[in-house]
């Protein structure tokens, strides 16, 4: 897709999907609406919308990312929780792609991105890790045909017992870095329930043991690994951006939705859906711009990428917060979709990367390179 515009459909069942986005947006409001409360309060891990969503090819649009993007968004319009998990699965696949594994590729690339396989990313860990704030947690050594793995991750998600995710250790020595994949069948691979969560618990979040887990070779996303992850870095980030688009946009919508029976008094309100559908415009275009070179090495397109992605999840929570706001009492109901939202984009400023995270990776940019400006 060259434009945005498809992303905008209305909430109405669309009878004949055209396009990719169509066909994903259809399928979500049609699988997701009756169970996206349950998905919520995590009554559902729905495993069978997802498959549902990859036989209709939302995790097999890596050609293009800006398609990838519309995808999730277009879930997210309707789900929130679906859509990170829609963005783990994505992730996955995306890991696959670019590895130069070819027995990994072969062994798991087409059950991935069909949604046969589903699963996830453990580089929440790894990512602090790269930037101070944590201490890596898997340990690994090299043994005949792969390595062996252990230690714990506490969070992550779109996992059950037959799902992948991909993560990276460090050996034991601490000469490198190892990117692989994690098969949760594993015997020797432990979930564990997190506590329940504030919003989007059935997102099929565990904690997660290694204990001395055999890794195979064609289980090596790369080694070595950071060569790995800063070529896969801002589509990592860039298809984030998805959960944050279909949420404002929804936002925008239900301010609309309430205008006919409150607009005289939301006119007080500082903020209005269109100011917020101004903001997500410049989201969309910067997006869709920066998701265009995804392999761009530069130091100046990777700020722009962490500087669009803080963006996001500030202009995620200011419009939950105004639609809130605008619905008033209806919106505070526990069925009311504005109170689901306003708790929802929390999460989308608080995933790794973190705002917090966030603007310490520009600020760290900013004194690493005093010389370069924001282009």
């Amino acid at each position: 897709m060259t434009t945005t515009a498809a992303l905008r459909k209305p909430h109405d069942v669309i009878e004949a999907p055209d396009s990719f986005v169509d066909r994903i947006a259809a399928l979500s409001r049609t699988e997701l609406t009756p169970i996206a409360l349950a998905i919520d309060e995590g009554e559902i891990y729905p495993d069978q919308a997802l498959r549902n969503l990859g036989e209709a090819g939302a995790w097999s649009a890596h050609a293009d990312l800006r398609d990838t993007i519309a995808g999730i968004s277009a879930i997210a319009e309707t789900c929130g929780a679906t859509a990170f998990m829609a963005w783990c699965q994505n992730t996955l696949v995306w890991y696959i792609l670019n590895s130069d594994n070819a027995a990994l590729k072969a062994k798991f690339l087409a059950d991935a991105a069909s949604g046969k396989r589903l699963g996830g990313t453990g580089l929440s860990n790894p990512m602090k890790s790269f930037f101070g704030i944590e201490k890596l947690k898997l340990k690994g050594r090299r043994t005949d045909g792969g390595y062996i793995v252990r230690g714990a991750l506490p969070w992550v998600s779109n996992l059950g017992p037959d799902h992948l995710f991909g993560t990276i250790f460090e050996l034991e020595d601490g000469s490198d870095k190892v990117m692989f994949l994690v098969d949760c069948a594993d015997p020797n691979v432990t979930l564990t329930p997190c506590k329940p969560f504030l919003a989007m618990d059935g997102t099929g979040t565990y904690a997660v043991q290694l204990r001395d887990v055999f890794i195979p070779d064609d289980q090596v996303l790369a080694a070595p690994a950071m060569p790995f992850v800063k070529n896969i870095r801002a589509g990592f980030i860039l298809m984030q951006m998805g959960m944050g688009l279909g949420l404002v946009r929804d936002c925008v919508e239900i301010m609309q939705g309430v205008r006919p029976s409150l607009e005289h008094v939301n006119c007080y309100l500082p903020q209005q859906p269109e100011d917020f559908a101004a903001v997500l415009a410049e989201l969309e275009a910067e997006t869709m711009r920066l998701v265009a070179t995804p392999y761009d090495s530069s130091n100046a397109y990777w700020r722009r990428v962490v500087d669009l992605r803080l963006r996001a999840g500030d202009a995620a929570v200011a419009a939950a917060h105004a639609a809130m706001l605008h619905c008033g009492a209806r919106g505070y109901l526990k069925s009311h979709r504005a109170q689901r939202r306003l708790r929802e984009a929390y999460f989308v400023a608080i995933v790794t990367p973190a705002t917090k995270q966030l603007r310490k990776m520009l600020a760290d940019n900013a004194r690493e390179h005093p010389g370069e400006h924001q282009g």
